[in-house]
């Protein structure tokens, strides 16, 4: 009998292609509850984000642990479910299988497996080694996943248009990857324009719902991709971290600049709103009511 895993039944809920759910990606639990406060459905644990925030490639550097940690602290402190980006799962399909129970003993609601070599290179790089495993090799990581996931839903990426391997190469992909069990299909691109994508989704049979995580081709609006009527989940895949860059940055080089710290105070978070992200009050309560 499956087991019971409450996070992932209220994300399948949630992957209505009438109306795409939303996911913000996250590195670390401060962005995590941040993206739950903002109102979207679920959180994407990326890890893109998790290797940047570590300022290394995401090429398969960071070891299992420390993406399933962030996972685990990324559950605690909100209550969307997370989305666990576990890139080709760590390895084959016995990775796979010793890997999901972990995630869902963390509290994660769905993984995502893609079906490229390992280590993988980031989909997106200039000139990055874009190679995929046979179909029938991942449709047995899907198994894995399916078999060892505790109630998990079980999302397969193919990144057939990454590799430059056509419409029809990644139609056949998502069908077998449909038929290992797959609870919804991933579907990349880095095209500049969506109508790569665009066609996949119209060509798409629909027996489960698509994923699209639209970084390369941002022009087009969640109004119409919901109108596609196949997309059930739509992941803003990296925005977090490159606000956080982008923020930093700017802060940082303001400070050198104006030889102060004055200058920045009106466009940063004051200590008392970051204060209330870290749970003070909870902890003022804790003091009041056990502290002697």
């Amino acid at each position: 009998m499956k087991a019971s895993n409450p996070k992932a039944e209220a994300l399948r809920a949630l992957l209505d292609p009438q109306r795409p759910a939303m996911a913000m990606a996250a590195h670390n639990p401060l962005a995590a509850k941040l993206a739950a406060e903002a109102g979207f459905e679920a959180i994407w644990g990326s890890g893109f984000e998790l290797s940047a925030s570590y300022a290394v490639p995401d090429a398969s550097i960071l070891p299992m642990g420390t993406h399933l940690e962030m996972m685990r602290a990324m559950g605690e402190v909100q209550d969307a479910p997370i989305v666990a980006d576990i890139d080709t799962g760590f390895g084959n399909a016995v990775n796979v299988a010793y890997a999901v129970p972990r995630y869902a003993a963390a509290g994660v609601a769905a993984v995502v497996l893609e079906d490229k070599t390992f280590p993988k290179d980031s989909s997106l790089r200039p000139g990055g080694r874009q190679e995929l495993v046979p179909a029938g090799e991942f449709q047995g990581k899907v198994e894995a996943a399916r078999a060892h996931g505790g109630g998990m839903l079980v999302i397969a990426r193919t990144e057939a248009l990454i590799a430059g391997q056509g419409e029809a190469e990644a139609l056949r992909r998502g069908a077998a990857y449909v038929e290992a069990g797959a609870d919804a299909v991933l579907i990349h691109s880095k095209s500049k324009s969506p109508e790569e994508i665009l066609s996949f989704c119209r060509a798409w049979d629909g027996r489960v719902p698509l994923v699209l995580v639209p970084t390369s081709y941002p022009q087009l609006s969640f109004a119409d991709v919901a109108a596609l009527g196949k997309v059930g989940l739509i992941i803003c895949g990296n925005h977090a971290i490159r606000a956080a860059v982008a923020a930093m940055r700017d802060t940082f080089r303001r400070i050198r600049e104006e030889g102060d710290i004055a200058g920045v105070e009106g466009s940063i978070a004051s200590v008392a709103e970051v204060f209330a992200l870290q749970g003070d009050d909870a902890l003022r309560d804790l003091e009041r009511a056990f502290l002697r």
